[in-house]
């Protein structure tokens, strides 16, 4: 848990570091006084400028004040009236404000809410570095994948087969894995239609035509979601004893699996790079399953301010060089955070999965057979787990007469 804890915090530090959370007090110190003698006092278009940046104008507090005043425009007779009639402006200070008597039939925390100037920011972001950066990383992932088996090759069973084979994985661990690993891809194509769907196959297909798929592909991603979910708990049950770190784990690291030399140090059922892949899972798929459920259910499930406000207590925020995180969000911008939260995590697994993908079908030869049959040749076995085939043959050898082998 406390591994988990730190995980969780770095990346809702890294997350909120992308956001504009405004200058330290040096930097606010540093920003030049805006000139308002030509309004009157009234907002000037680098106040707008500023507050589209996420910077503070020094009039905040003023403009609050005028928020909370009445509004006094002319009467809907008068239109040619100072304030315009009922457009004036201390009425739409009020709404951006959320301090507007406003009353609607429609109930839910963000029914009221008609203004929240953190859209921009989410959008800008969400349009460029996420779509960017996200598009590097799986490309790049993939590229190096490509220069590795060009240089490595393929790894082979270093021994003569023996025609034996050893169960690997009982039939519900390959039902678990393939509807974990089957869910996911989907969710991924599907998730990258929708974020990056309006850049690419509009300009390749048309309007039309993007229309159809994206609406096909949200109800895809929305409802095999739960499938995803229900498989992580399946495995996490299945797999866990199995994942936790013991000494031949960093063996296994420092010799770096034997994937870049002949020979491969000894494991058990799982070894450390296996398990590392099973904690990204499980770390990961559990981050983006609970982000998920706030998209599924929107405005239900704010997560961020109360996460943000515990960073600033325990002054994490401050240890990192960050200014004070926001502790008072619109429920929008809840949702604008965990939209791009689950963005950015699932990136990141889907860059881990490609790595597992390969390493596990053409990186190494019998490695498939596992997932695929159940059922691996015992030399394979042998050279990649050799502890855990020595367990399976000790259980074989105290079980009863009349036991089936496993081989």
């Amino acid at each position: 848990m406390t591994l988990l804890r730190h995980l969780l915090i770095v990346l809702v530090l890294g997350l909120a570091a992308l956001a504009p959370t405004g200058p330290s007090a040096q930097e606010a110190d540093a920003l030049p006084e805006i000139d308002r003698s030509a309004t009157g006092g009234a907002t000037t278009l680098e106040d707008i400028l500023r507050r589209q940046e996420g910077l503070k104008t020094g009039d905040d507090a003023a403009r609050l004040e005028r928020a909370l005043e009445t509004t006094g425009g002319a009467p809907e007779s008068e239109q040619l009236g100072t304030l315009g009639g009922a457009s004036d402006s201390l009425g739409w200070l009020q709404l951006r404000y959320d301090a507007a008597d406003v009353s609607t039939q429609v109930r839910g925390p963000a029914a009221t809410v008609l203004i929240q100037d953190s859209g921009m920011w989410w959008l800008e972001f969400r349009e460029g570095p996420l779509l960017t950066y996200g598009g590097y990383l799986l490309l790049g992932t993939i590229g190096l994948l490509v220069l590795f088996f060009l240089i490595r090759g393929r790894i082979r069973i270093d021994g003569p087969k023996t025609g034996r084979t050893i169960q690997r994985f009982a039939a519900f661990e390959r039902f678990s894995h393939w509807l974990l690993a089957g869910s996911f891809i989907l969710l991924g194509l599907t998730g990258l239609i929708s974020l990056m769907g309006r850049k690419f196959l509009i300009p390749a297909l048309g309007h039309e035509a993007f229309s159809d798929i994206a609406i096909v592909s949200k109800w895809v991603h929305n409802n095999v979601s739960w499938a995803f979910m229900v498989a992580l708990v399946f495995i996490f049950f299945l797999w866990v004893m199995h994942n936790l770190p013991d000494r031949t784990d960093i063996n296994w690291l420092l010799k770096g699996g034997g994937i870049f030399s002949k020979g491969h140090p000894p494991a058990k059922k799982f070894n450390a790079g296996q398990k590392l892949i099973f904690w990204s899972v499980i770390v990961l798929g559990a981050s983006i399953s609970v982000s998920g459920l706030a998209l599924l259910f929107p405005f239900e499930l704010p997560m961020f301010a109360a996460t943000f406000a515990k960073l600033n207590a325990f002054g994490i925020t401050e240890m990192v060089g960050l200014a004070p995180l926001p502790e008072t969000l619109a429920p929008h911008q809840e949702m604008q955070y965990s939209q791009l939260w689950h963005a950015i995590v699932s990136f990141v697994l889907m860059a881990i999965i490609l790595a597992h993908i390969y390493i596990g079908s053409v990186g190494m030869e019998g490695a498939f057979d596992a997932m695929g049959k159940g059922d691996v040749e015992e030399q394979w076995a042998r050279e990649h787990h050799s502890l855990w085939v020595d367990e399976v043959k000790a259980r074989e050898g105290a079980a009863p007469k009349g036991a089936t082998p496993a081989e």
